[in-house]
């Protein structure tokens, strides 16, 4: 009899259906808001959908290892790494010395990573230690660091270069000697161009057919499993919503290939997206290790967290490295998609955009996932594709849409920030009421 008043237990407190949606809609409200607003402009741009798929699919490998790089520190409580652009500078100083070196292609590639990471580990130590000195005031500290690490930067390849440094390669030293130049050329023979985008591609909706069906057959065999083993915690609404998005991704990829469609010309440059996935797959696994637990720890309460036996400053330096680490690996990913290195500006607003994509996705500054990383990547990347054409098209005049994009890459962080600001007072009236 016990047991059975359990369960009635259980299912009375479960939440209904209706209010299920109610709550994702809410607690999901800055995405959703956005996808709204992603799907108003897709409309009115009129753009043809071979190209916002082809142009979306270029930005998304180019900018998602970047924007993941931010996950790991949101989560060990150091809020918005706005301290990326020191990793992105780390990742340039590594492009700079390959150049230099003449060595191209994918092991150009390689060697870029491995040149950038030894000065993206000591950046990432000094970052560190400073924002174990101002805890609490994380962002703004990583933000003012960026502007010193900026200058320093500038000093270094504007004026040591050709003096202490001695470097005579007319590629890359200005005429006088000293100094390198505003902008490298990555397209020539010894270059990066594509160096890991053109390894390996295969198109687009034939690897989506198979990734639908996968996570399809996925999500069947999770529920399968627990309504034997646990039937009373299964989430049906969560399966239902993994099955219907699987469903939607795998059944329109087939009628993509079947059709006929321009689509099919689309191709996805697999080795990028293989990089993407493994730090995704570092991001999960990573927090399932007793370091994963230290950084979620310190990232809830610090003062737990040293109770509890944890070193807080080591933590919190250790998730810093990885960042930027992975932020100076990001950049060179970024930069030979691009072809070009501008020495002293394609670092500049890297940290900025790469945090409007987490927000947009529902991260917020104390919490984030790589899922929220990648949908928050789509939604601010179709914006930026779209906003000129469908401001072009509703008001006469383009310019409205670049208006509309300084909007999105500055406002966002602020609407979003204000956004879960008020989730959160919400949540925590409906904790109280829950009491």
């Amino acid at each position: 009899m016990a047991q059975i008043s359990n369960e009635k237990t259980v299912k009375t407190n479960r939440p209904s259906t209706t209010t299920s949606i109610k709550r994702l809609l809410f607690d999901y409200s800055v995405p959703v808001l956005f996808i709204i607003i992603c799907l108003i402009g897709v409309y009115f741009s009129e753009l043809p959908a071979v190209f916002i798929v082809n142009t979306l699919l270029t930005r998304i490998t180019r900018n998602s290892f970047m924007v993941l790089a931010l996950v790991l520190p949101v989560i060990a409580g150091l809020g918005l790494n706005f301290g990326l652009v020191i990793g992105a500078m780390a990742g340039q100083f590594g492009i700079l010395i390959v150049t230099h070196l003449k060595i191209g292609g994918f092991p150009g590639f390689l060697l870029c990573l491995l040149l950038s990471t030894p000065f993206a580990i000591l950046f990432g130590l000094m970052t560190a230690r400073l924002l174990n000195r101002t805890k609490g005031q994380e962002m703004i500290s990583s933000m003012i660091a960026g502007f010193f690490a900026n200058g320093a930067y500038q000093f270094v390849l504007l004026f040591l270069v050709g003096t202490l440094i001695p470097i005579k390669n007319p590629d890359l030293v200005l005429t006088r000697g000293i100094g390198i130049k505003n902008t490298i050329d990555l397209t020539t023979e010894y270059g990066l161009k594509y160096s890991i985008d053109a390894v390996f591609e295969y198109p687009l909706f034939y690897i989506l057919a198979g990734v639908g069906a996968i996570a399809g057959l996925v999500a069947i065999i999770d529920y399968t499993i627990k309504s034997k083993k646990a039937p009373e915690r299964i989430d049906k609404f969560k399966f239902a919503t993994r099955l219907v998005v699987s469903g939607a991704i795998l059944g329109v990829s087939l009628w993509v290939i079947m059709s006929g469609s321009m689509l099919n010309s689309v191709k996805l440059p697999v080795a990028t997206s293989i990089m993407i996935a493994l730090l995704w797959a570092f991001n999960v696994l990573i927090m399932k290790t007793k370091l994963g637990q230290d950084f979620r720890t310190v990232g809830h309460n610090m003062d737990i967290a040293k109770i509890s036996g944890v070193n807080v400053d080591k933590t919190r330096t250790i998730a810093m490295i990885i960042s930027t680490v992975l932020a100076a690996w990001g950049q060179v990913i970024f930069l030979q998609n691009i072809g070009t290195l501008s020495t002293y500006g394609s670092h500049v607003q890297i940290a900025t955009f790469a945090i409007a994509s987490i927000l947009l996705g529902g991260a917020s500054v104390t919490k984030a996932t790589s899922g929220q990383a990648i949908l928050g990547v789509i939604l601010f990347h179709t914006l930026f594709i779209v906003s000129p054409k469908a401001g072009n098209n509703l008001f006469g005049d383009a310019q409205i849409g670049e208006f509309f994009r300084a909007f999105v890459s500055y406002g966002v962080i602020g609407v979003a920030l204000g956004l879960h600001a008020w989730n959160k007072r919400v949540q925590a009236l409906r904790r109280q009421l829950d009491v």
